[in-house]
């Protein structure tokens, strides 16, 4: 991980956590997957995507994902984000959009989400890597160890940001986030098992230009 390049904000944030014992053992158990021949994806120059493209300062949102798409040439660091070439769109962001049309009325074709990381919304999975082909199989190996770090920060800003949490597994690693400080919208998760138990009716994209609004900031432009 040493040679992965981060952004100079981040990077001074965080750079004490990369030294800790989990996250040197994370380094080496990727390291060994990489040696044993797996595929990791999304490819390293890409594991911090989130935070190269949205430095800390910049950050208005947070959407909160679990890991990345197994499959090869979906992930890109961006959580619930396919590369623009991606049809179909995986069945998640499908929802998403469906909702973002009932919401705000605008049409998704695209599911590269790039453009709102570029505006201020951290699309942060939980955990940054995946074995192509095994949904989950990097779970605690110690990015999730990172990942509460960065929310912590986040969370201690003094500025209020909206932090967006769908589904139990993000609920509960947003269980820190101060909500006296911050917007938090918790909603189940847009995944076709449980969408149509209020993910769909929940306008959260409505809800978060509002609340940024308030803040005197400017809104997000939701089309991609």
């Amino acid at each position: 991980m040493s040679s992965v390049k981060l952004n100079n904000g981040w990077k001074e944030l965080l750079e004490g956590t990369f030294q800790t014992d989990a996250l040197l053992n994370l380094k080496e158990f990727l390291r060994a997957e990489k040696k044993q021949g797996k595929i990791i994806l999304p490819h390293s120059s890409l594991w911090f995507n989130a935070l190269n493209t949205t430095a800390p300062e910049q950050v208005k949102v947070v959407i909160l994902g679990q890991d990345p798409y197994p499959t090869p040439g979906h992930a890109h660091g961006l959580c619930f984000s396919v590369m623009p070439e991606v049809k179909p769109i995986p069945k998640s962001l499908i929802n998403v959009f469906k909702e973002l049309e009932e919401d705000l009325g605008i049409t998704n074709h695209n599911g590269h989400l790039q453009s709102w990381a570029e505006q201020g919304v951290l699309l942060l999975n939980s955990v940054l890597t995946v074995e192509s082909g095994k949904p989950n199989s990097h779970q605690g190996r110690g990015w999730e160890i990172l990942t509460d770090v960065i929310i912590n920060t986040l969370n201690q800003q003094s500025r209020p940001i909206a932090f967006v949490l769908w589904g139990s597994y993000a609920q509960k690693k947003g269980a820190i986030i101060d909500t006296a400080k911050h917007f938090v919208l918790r909603s189940p998760h847009p995944s076709p098992l449980s969408a149509y138990r209020g993910f769909f009716g929940s306008r959260p994209f409505s809800k978060i230009n509002q609340f940024l609004e308030q803040q005197g900031q400017t809104p997000i432009n939701w089309q991609t």
